[in-house]
């Protein structure tokens, strides 16, 4: 695949290593499943971090001899590092093997209502370079101005040995962006041209590396699964608050996207409005209602886009927000745990820490206070990616799709 390094035999593991099961992922001794066993193995690594070529093959389930042919392999390539030895109380060191930071790096360009932002990821998930571009609406020529220029740029600064290195582009975007003119503002005809614009068409004409294409909010969803501080165990339901309002699923641990492409589509479900009338959650628990209140308070709002992270709102109307966005969340999610059982509920967006603390709160409140009968209260849990939710998810999609186990298998390269 990449890389030649040097495999030294095999090392006795540390008895003293404490591994946790996973039980729906088991690799296969029979020939002709390579590729699986090399993600499996890839997988439990970035899962549950560095540990010894025994114990790799203990949790896999694989033979010793195959699980060291498939690390070697892999170390071959520079995907996987040695790391230093550690002795146990018995027997020789223990080497553990852990993902090399330059095995592979993705690009990912998250294309939202008011910036777009390209990123380049390595594989352990850290964030190498950053290029932002804020506007009041997207259009396909300035975005596509905006990529290819940010693509160029990050390529340029990659040392040259690893721009082979490079496994892809994922782009993460709402879908059917031109139906969102004026809800956002726009000029019908300036967001006309997304309806015929096929971008990862567009832009995997341009680069070498195949170019994946998913749903912002169900890319961020996928962000928090594979990079998330701590992700609960089963299904659970995803809510991402930017512009508008969006979300995702994970079922048996996998990110669910439907046939379309759009599952988690929370924006659109319907919920109790201000004067008890049914609205749609995206006119409850958005951003831009939040933009709205401010603007019409003749407040300034542009700290809502510029500086995500550190919002300069006034104090009252984010109070009135938050208590709206909360008990639009609530409903929704019940709603949805009638549907489907999930565990837990996770809620990140693009804002501030304390705001989404503060959120979860209220909406983890107002759902105890709906009628329960007949369904379980899931968990509800803050995101640990904010911002970054959206790009970073862009980036792991061609992760995803070449080098994790998946399996959904919907994602297709141009």
């Amino acid at each position: 695949m990449f890389a030649d390094n040097a495999w030294e035999g095999a090392l006795l593991d540390d008895p003293q290593t404490t591994l946790q099961p996973e039980p729906q992922l088991r690799g296969s001794n029979q020939s002709g499943m390579r590729a699986w066993n090399e993600r499996l193995v890839l997988s439990i690594l970035r899962r549950q971090g560095p540990m010894s070529k025994a114990d790799i093959a203990r949790v896999t389930g694989l033979s010793t001899q195959t699980a060291w042919v498939i690390i070697r392999a892999l170390e071959k390539d520079g995907l996987l590092e040695k790391g230093k030895p550690q002795r146990g109380r018995v027997g020789q060191p223990s080497v553990p093997m852990s993902l090399a930071p330059d095995g592979a790096l993705f690009l990912g360009l998250k294309i939202g209502r008011r910036s777009s932002e390209l990123v380049l990821m390595d594989f352990v998930g850290k964030i190498r370079a950053r290029r932002t571009l804020i506007y009041r609406w997207p259009t396909p020529g300035s975005v596509l101005e905006f990529a290819h220029g940010a693509i160029d740029a990050v390529v340029a600064e990659v040392a040259p040995d690893l721009r082979s290195r490079i496994a892809g582009l994922g782009v993460a975007m709402p879908f059917q962006l031109w139906q969102w003119s004026a809800r956002i503002g726009a000029p019908a005809t300036d967001l006309a041209g997304w309806e015929t614009l096929d971008i990862r068409a567009e832009l995997a004409r341009a680069y070498p590396f195949p170019v994946f294409l998913q749903n912002d909010a169900s890319s961020a969803c996928g962000a928090e699964l594979i990079f998330g501080d701590e992700v609960p165990a089963g299904d659970f339901l995803y809510f991402y608050v930017g512009y508008f309002i969006g979300g995702g699923i994970v079922l048996d641990g996998q990110l669910y996207t439907g046939r379309s492409g759009n599952a988690g589509a929370v924006g659109s479900m319907p919920v109790r409005g201000e004067d008890g009338r049914t609205v749609q959650l995206i006119e409850r628990a958005s951003i831009s209602g939040l933009e709205e209140l401010l603007e019409a308070a003749g407040r300034p709002a542009e700290s809502l886009w510029e500086t995500p992270a550190a919002w300069d709102v006034d104090a009252a109307i984010l109070d009135r927000w938050i208590e709206a966005a909360g008990q639009g969340i609530a409903d929704a999610a019940l709603a949805a745990v009638a549907l489907v059982d999930f565990d837990a509920v996770i809620i990140d967006g693009s804002m501030p820490a304390d705001v989404r603390r503060r959120l979860v709160a209220v909406a983890a409140a107002r759902m105890r206070s709906l009628n329960l009968s007949g369904v379980g209260e899931p968990l509800f849990a803050e995101g640990s990616l904010g911002p970054a939710a959206r790009t970073l998810g862009a980036a792991a999609i061609p992760l995803s799709e070449r080098f994790l186990v998946d399996r959904n298998g919907l994602l297709k390269p141009a």
